[in-house]
Order: structure tokens, then sequence, then C-alpha cells
């Protein structure tokens, strides 16, 4: 019996253990990160990480990750929905020879990146780099000095950006590269964004997609970058892309403010660009359209000021036809 109960206290003791060993290697909620912290500490608030890419291994899915302080909290590759929200303190990346942020997440994904300033200190790659599929939120960041582009959005399924409250300054390519190639539909929406300083403001490539892109682009500054303001491109009226820009500033960029780009050979409606309410000043040109391309204008615009203006615009065809002026 003695035995017995040895073996009955052994077993009971190692099902206790397990218990206790069970929590700690579960991932959490929510986690932090310090400037004072240490990636072998279990990220938790008494006990925070020193970078994103220590925390990021043991937060949940769909969890989040915190700045407790400011600091410098390194680059890091995220594959997962995740929430990054430093908003109420100093959340710094430096990217220097590298991507600052890449996003390679599985459909049906959702990443928010808030409050982080993403510096690539003038050799940097890109500043947030997005592979994969779903959602990709940047609020309420400052992404500056990439040699790259600010921010390169390919997909490679169905996948949504929102950019708002983010300033994009200083970059060596694109302010904003938006650009797929396959059937990858994208729905991009920027508000309240701020491109400057860079090699060229905004670009939705359609080249080599072969369905929908459509652009939303509202209450947005893109001004003083040695390129073109904004291009929408497409070579082929079966892949359209659209992009709808109202209530911006697009100024003094040494390029054209707004370009809509089809290829000759695409027919018409290939790639379009709906302008309305928005100043267009001291740019080379103003507007253009190349090939098949159209820039159409509800009439409510002030283009003034560029080398050359490029206008009268085509209305925009309202209900039944008729022009919205």
């Amino acid at each position: 019996m003695k035995i017995v109960r040895f073996f009955l206290s052994l077993a009971m003791l190692l099902a206790a253990s397990a218990f206790l060993i069970a929590p700690a290697s579960a991932q959490a909620t929510r986690t932090w990160v310090s400037g004072v912290g240490n990636d072998a500490d279990p990220c938790s608030r008494t006990a925070p990480c020193k970078t994103f890419a220590g925390a990021i291994s043991k937060t949940a899915t769909a969890g989040e990750i915190n700045c407790l302080d400011p600091g410098g909290f390194g680059t890091v590759t995220i594959t997962k929905s995740i929430t990054i929200d430093c908003k109420t303190t100093e959340g710094g990346v430096l990217a220097s020879l590298v991507n600052g942020i890449i996003v390679n997440t599985p459909v049906g994904s959702a990443v928010h990146l808030r409050g982080l300033d993403i510096d690539g200190v003038g050799n940097g790659l890109d500043g947030v780099r997005m592979l994969g599929q779903g959602q990709l939120h940047i609020e309420d960041c400052n992404i500056e000095r990439m040699g790259g582009n600010g921010v390169e959005f390919l997909p490679n399924g169905n996948s949504e950006l929102y950019i708002s409250n983010t300033r994009i300054a200083e970059t060596g390519a694109e302010g904003v590269l938006i650009k797929t190639t396959g059937a990858v539909g994208i729905n991009a929406i920027l508000s309240r964004v701020e491109i400057t300083n860079s090699a060229s403001g905004i670009l939705i490539d359609g080249t080599g997609n072969t369905v929908a892109m459509n652009l939303t682009l509202t209450n947005s500054l893109v001004s003083g970058n040695t390129g073109n303001g904004v291009v929408v491109k497409s070579v082929a009226a079966a892949s359209p892309v659209r992009a709808t820009i109202t209530g911006n500033t697009i100024s003094a960029n040494a390029g054209t403010g707004v370009n809509a780009n089809g290829a000759a050979a695409s027919g018409n409606g290939s790639a379009i660009a709906f302008l309305g309410g928005s100043t267009i000043f001291g740019n080379v040109a103003g507007v253009s359209n190349t090939g098949s391309g159209a820039v159409q204008s509800f009439k409510n615009n002030m283009i003034s000021g560029n080398l050359t203006d490029g206008t009268p615009l085509t209305a925009f065809p309202g209900p039944g036809g008729a022009p919205l002026q």
C-alpha cells in the first residue's frame, strides 16, 4: 500500500507541476515593451520586453503590444493579426539598411500600427512593407528618411490598406506605393496623410493585375516631392484602377500633380482619377492623362499656378449621364 500511495502522490505532484508550468508558456493577449525591458522577461507590465520582435512571440493572435515608456524597439516581422499601439509615448523603430516593419499575414488578418516613429536614417529600405493578405491599418505614425518607399503595399491576396493621421517624408522612392500582380483586389483609403519631400507622392499601379484596384485620398497634403504627386496607372480595361481624390492639397511637386496613366491599347476606363474639392498649385504640370487614362472633375477644384495647368477637365458624368458641376 505504501508503494501505491507513493506512486499516487508522485502522479498528483506531476499533474500539479504541469498546471503551474502551462500558464508561463502561454501567450498573453496584451504585452508590454520598455526602453529598459528585457526580451527574456514575460513582457508583462511589471516585466516588459525590450523589443517588438521579442514581444510578438509572446503575444497571442489578435493581441496587443503597448509601449510602457519611450524607447527604440527595433524592426519586426508580423505574421499574424496584431496591434502595436504606442500613441501615448515614443515608439521608435530605427531601420538602417533594412525594412522597418514587414507584414506577411494570412488571409483574414488585421494589423494595426499606431503611434510609431519609423526612421530609415537615410538608407533604410521600406518603412512598412505589406506582403501578405488582410487589413493593414497605419494610424498616427511618422515614417521618414527611408531609402525605398514609406509604405509599400504589395499583398498576395485581396487586401485593404488604411492610413490616417500619418506623416511620410524624405523617402527615396514613393511615399506610398500600392501595387500587385495577378487576381488581387485592393481597396486603399488614405485620410489626413502628409507626404512631402520624397521622390514621388502616391502611385497606385495596376500593371500586371487582372482585377480592380481602388484608392480614396481625402483631406491630405502631397507636396514638395521631386516627382509626381498622385499617379493612377493601369494597362487593361478589364483591370481598372480608380482613384477618388477629394479635399486635398497637391502642390510644389516637380512632376505632375495628378496623372491618370492608361496604356493606349487598353481602351477607355483603365485608369481614372476623380478629382473634387482639391487645390493643385505650383506643380510642373497640374493634371494630365497618358494614353487612355482620364482625369474627371467635379468642377469644384482650384487648379492654378502650375507651369501647365492641364485644364479644362472633363466633367464627371453624374446620374443619368448629366455632368455634376
